[in-house]
């Protein structure tokens, strides 16, 4: 684990050009990571000892470039310490720019949406958060009358589920969550969200230092709870020549935190789960889902901050 921390200091000297505002998420000092594994896993004075002996070799090392660091890290560890990465998409890639139910509402107006925003939230909540039953993916209700009484409203509950374009999903939920059914206001909500206009990235230096994984012979593929719009959402943030393999549960039609998923994104990689960590900003989904796929895992926001300290 110190060896994740040194990468964690090469990758922060790598950009240490780039000015970095308090108001950022990720840790600036390097270090932040290694104290808070260390007050967990080991006593103060082992800490001390790795701090110590980190110091000594990095000390006068003045990292120029790409080279440097596959140089500097061959150097200590002989091979990297995790042949792959796993990244969740949405929290931990990539943000919504705007919240969710005031797009709904904006976007409903001329359709006739009536209710507000919190409203939308409460339920779109209620509805994406209905139970699965035995299927590894979410179900869709059908909107027909009578049957079963689901929350305020009746719906015939089908076996459906979320899969490939996810769109008979999707219909349900915003209708639901807005009490509008128009197949227009739907399909506008539904494209909006593959737009650069609906996302922006969590960290601003994620491409750098996934060039600089890659170069030194790190895999990185994406685990995502998704939909097929995930990929069109990539190219329209530039980002989708960053990954090796992209795993979304519509396609391989199991969700987090099925290991499924994190074994198919293994597969697709060819590696083995015990050499992947995967990053995620969900402890049930990411962190206990990649573990018990037989993956490493690291909560965004909690043991990472940035993905400099990835690795």
């Amino acid at each position: 684990m110190a060896a994740r921390t040194n990468l964690a200091r090469v990758l922060t000297t790598l950009a240490a050009r780039t000015p970095i505002s308090e108001s950022q998420s990720f840790c600036s000092n390097p270090f932040d990571a290694f104290r808070k594994f260390s007050r967990s896993h080991s006593s103060v004075a082992v800490a001390a000892q790795q701090s110590e002996m980190m110091d000594s070799e990095y000390m006068g090392l003045e990292m120029g470039g790409l080279k440097d660091y596959q140089d500097y890290r061959r150097s200590l560890y002989g091979q990297i310490t995790h042949k792959a990465v796993l990244v969740d998409a949405v929290g931990t890639l990539v943000l919504p720019s705007q919240p969710m139910a005031e797009i709904y509402r904006k976007v409903g107006e001329k359709y006739g949406v009536k209710y507000s925003e919190d409203e939308i939230l409460y339920r779109y909540r209620r509805a994406y958060g209905q139970p699965w039953g035995k299927s590894r993916l979410r179900a869709e209700g059908n909107l027909k009358k009578g049957v079963v009484a689901m929350f305020d409203m009746c719906w015939t509950v089908t076996l459906n589920t979320y899969v490939n374009d996810g769109r008979p999903f999707w219909q349900y939920i915003v209708s639901y969550s807005t009490g509008c059914s128009d197949s227009q206001y739907f399909e506008e909500l539904y494209n909006y969200y593959m737009t650069d206009k609906a996302w922006h990235l969590c960290d601003p230096d994620a491409e750098k230092v996934f060039k600089a994984m890659r170069e030194a012979g790190v895999k990185l593929a994406i685990v995502s709870n998704f939909d097929t719009r995930l990929r069109p959402l990539l190219r329209a943030l530039n980002c989708d020549n960053w990954f090796d393999a992209v795993a979304v549960s519509a396609e391989v039609e199991a969700e987090k935190p099925n290991p499924t998923i994190f074994l198919k994104a293994c597969e697709l990689l060819g590696v083995k789960p015990e050499d992947v960590v995967h990053v995620g900003d969900d402890r049930r989904n990411d962190i206990w889902g990649a573990r018990d796929a037989g993956c490493d895992a690291w909560l965004w926001g909690t043991d990472v901050h940035s993905f400099r300290e990835v690795c």
